[in-house]
């Protein structure tokens, strides 16, 4: 039997072996983990509740490295609590292909619960998974059972440092933590006074904030003064966090970067370099580490081993739900249905009766309108859909009868973010990493910005995070240029792996939200109109097309002569122009086009009988023009031109912007014949 290493030992491994992975690949950050090497050990030896053989145990407690640049702490601790995470990929840390990349990568190593890197969002992200798990307790739980009833009873952790305090979203997503008393939220600042241009001043050169008084005056309980190198204090500081159900807790852990290394130590370069051989054979002699670099000693590993602790928290959780099944069988189903993300069997005739709904009423109406008019029928049907709006709730049409908006307490579908867009979309992503949950979250267009690496996250991650951008163009009117997206809609669609749908009417919006809910492979943005636009007749052949991303709207009566491209309220204004060139004896095509992201993913064969190959194509969108020359070419074809916007807006009623800067069908008219030889 082999004798379980010391505590001190164990703290001890976390330091090596990141310093070690980072000198290897001569490229990384060993300042945090050898800094926060103790805090692990309290919160991972002592309180951590998982099971490194099924990472994906429902009711596992959730731990997120938001300073997410020390992944080789995560990816230590995933080794050696027992993660099928060989030593192989930790000695190819930050190699092409390997499982340890430089930041955690959700998906890549099992036990990774979000991508971090970019600062703030990962404390961001764990608002959003403790959103989640008080739902979702609210949601199952039936403790009039007894306390075996209660399904799901997890917490959320969270490291996190400087830079995640100074970055604005770790302020909107904690402010809302402490509005809505998430006591089951449990973060660790790692307080070192480093950043990375203390290698040049001062950190309080740039950071003096009173981080205490801040979190304190967002409604969370402050454990400050913690010796973060005394694993029993910071135990006990994690001990107290979980007695607090009110607030959330934030630890502050004082702490030395790269603690043990003789002379980098309390030093800005230890932040995001390796060490140095030298420095690194010195460290070893310092902390006492006789092993040579990826060895750990049997007495470590056993210390550290979590795989059987953890198979055994499991099957207790799972007599817990096995009794819960008998007694609610329904219940039990619905929750297992939830936490792997598929939708009810009824999902695809309720989209068939909207759909069919929205073509017989044929309303002209918004298309966030028509948007709110989709989720009445949406939200009550999936009780997975949690909606939520950055203080636009009354513009983006996010909020329908069913809506129960989420408090201090209980249960609820409905989230007021207040003006905080970035946080919002972070926020978001949590609740989707978690599991059980679908959310949507809106905002004008123009306000994406604002949100941008939320979405740019949730793409990398590929969450079914819902997007809803309102007021998407010079078509919001007098709020003028500081409001109008113009560059917007374009930008999105760049980003990888983002669903982008502009949908013309009742029926194509209907459409998105139905591809945006069953799409399970990354996140979708829905752009949306204030105004009013008109309702267009389809036979049932055009409404199939519609989930092609672009289809045939109106085709040329005759031989095409050129083909008009369109997208959202520009739709209108492309058959208008088409009426008008077919009386003047020049028929044309009009497709309309509201996802160009899945068009682009349909066979070559659809995509050309769509875009017949040799005509030429103009294209329609109140946006800049450079996006659409994919698809009508380059700026020099003579075959090819874009009725667009490349400059900002003003205030004036939309009706009239529209005339000034040239959407009317007759410049429609003029663009298609400047391109017809």
């Amino acid at each position: 039997m082999i004798p379980p290493a010391s505590e001190r030992e164990m703290a001890n491994a976390l330091r090596a072996l990141p310093m070690d992975a980072v000198q290897a690949a001569n490229s990384g950050h060993p300042g945090m983990p050898m800094g926060m090497a103790e805090i692990a050990v309290a919160l991972w030896h002592r309180n951590l509740s998982h099971n490194p053989g099924n990472p994906a145990w429902p009711n596992r407690d959730r731990f997120v490295l938001s300073n997410g640049h020390g992944s080789m702490l995560l990816y230590s601790l995933l080794h050696l609590t027992g993660y099928d995470l060989p030593m192989a990929e930790l000695k190819r840390f930050r190699q092409l292909g390997s499982k340890t990349p430089g930041h955690p990568e959700y998906g890549r190593a099992p036990g990774v619960e979000t991508t971090t890197g970019p600062l703030g969002q990962g404390i961001s992200n764990a608002v959003g998974m403790a959103i989640a798990e008080r739902l979702l307790a609210a949601e199952f739980n039936r403790p009039e059972g007894g306390p075996g009833f209660e399904i799901v009873n997890h917490y959320t952790y969270a490291f996190l440092g400087d830079g995640c305090m100074m970055e604005g979203v770790s302020h909107e997503s904690c402010a809302l933590a402490g509005t809505l008393g998430l006591g089951k939220l449990i973060a660790v600042y790692d307080d070192n006074g480093i950043s990375i241009d203390s290698d040049k001043g001062s950190i309080k050169q740039w950071y003096t904030d009173d981080v205490r008084r801040r979190f304190e005056s967002y409604g969370w309980q402050v454990i400050a003064n913690v010796d973060g190198h005394d694993v029993e204090a910071v135990d006990r500081a994690l001990r107290k966090a979980r007695r607090e159900r009110e607030r959330p807790t934030l630890i502050c852990a004082k702490t030395i970067i790269a603690k043990g290394a003789p002379t980098k130590a309390n030093t800005g370069s230890a932040h995001g370099a390796p060490l140095g051989e030298k420095e690194v054979a010195a460290t070893r002699e310092a902390i006492g580490w006789k092993y040579p670099p990826f060895e750990i000693p049997d007495g470590v590993r056993e210390g550290w081993n979590a795989r059987d602790r953890g198979k055994r928290a499991e099957r207790r959780w799972q007599r817990v739900f096995s009794a819960y099944e008998k007694a609610n069988p329904e219940l039990a189903k619905e929750f297992l249905r939830r936490v792997t993300g598929d939708l009810p069997s009824s999902f695809s005739g309720l989209v068939d009766s909207l759909i069919k709904d929205a073509n017989l009423k044929a309303e002209t109406i918004a298309t966030r309108k028509a948007s709110q008019n989709a989720l009445e029928a949406l939200v009550p049907a999936l009780p997975e859909l949690v909606g939520g709006s950055a203080d636009l709730t009354g513009s983006n049409l996010t909020m329908v009868k069913a809506s129960k908006v989420i408090g201090k307490e209980g249960a609820g579908n409905y989230l007021f973010y207040g003006a905080r867009e970035f946080g919002m979309g972070a926020v978001m992503n949590g609740i989707a990493l978690h599991g059980g949950f679908t959310p949507y979250g809106g905002t004008f267009l123009a306000f994406s910005d604002y949100a941008r690496n939320s979405l740019r996250m949730a793409a990398i991650m590929g969450l079914r995070s819902i997007f809803v951008f309102t007021h998407d163009s010079i078509g919001l009117g007098e709020d003028g240029p500081t409001h109008q997206a113009i560059e917007h809609a374009a930008s999105l669609r760049l980003i990888p792996n983002l669903e982008v749908w502009r949908p013309c009417d009742t029926v194509e919006t209907a459409i998105a939200w139905a591809a945006a809910i069953q799409r399970t492979n990354g996140p979708t943005a829905l752009l949306l109109t204030r105004q009013n636009v008109p309702f267009v007749k389809r036979d049932e052949t055009m409404i199939a097309g519609i989930r092609n991303g672009g289809y045939i709207l109106s085709e040329a009566n005759g031989t095409p002569r050129a083909i008009l491209i369109a997208t959202g309220s520009e739709i209108s204004l492309a058959l208008e122009a088409q009426n008008q060139l077919q009386s003047q004896g020049m028929p044309v095509r009009v497709v309309s086009m509201p996802s160009t992201s899945v068009f682009d993913r349909q066979p070559d064969d659809h995509r050309k009988s769509v875009l017949l190959p040799g005509l030429p194509r103009v294209a329609v969108e109140a946006g800049v023009t450079d996006y659409w020359r994919k698809y009508v070419g380059a700026v020099d074809d003579p075959r090819g031109a874009v009725v667009g916007i490349d400059r900002f807006g003003e205030s004036a009623p939309a009706s009239d912007l529209f005339k000034h800067f040239g959407f009317t069908p007759e410049n429609v008219v003029k663009a298609v014949r400047s391109v017809v030889k």
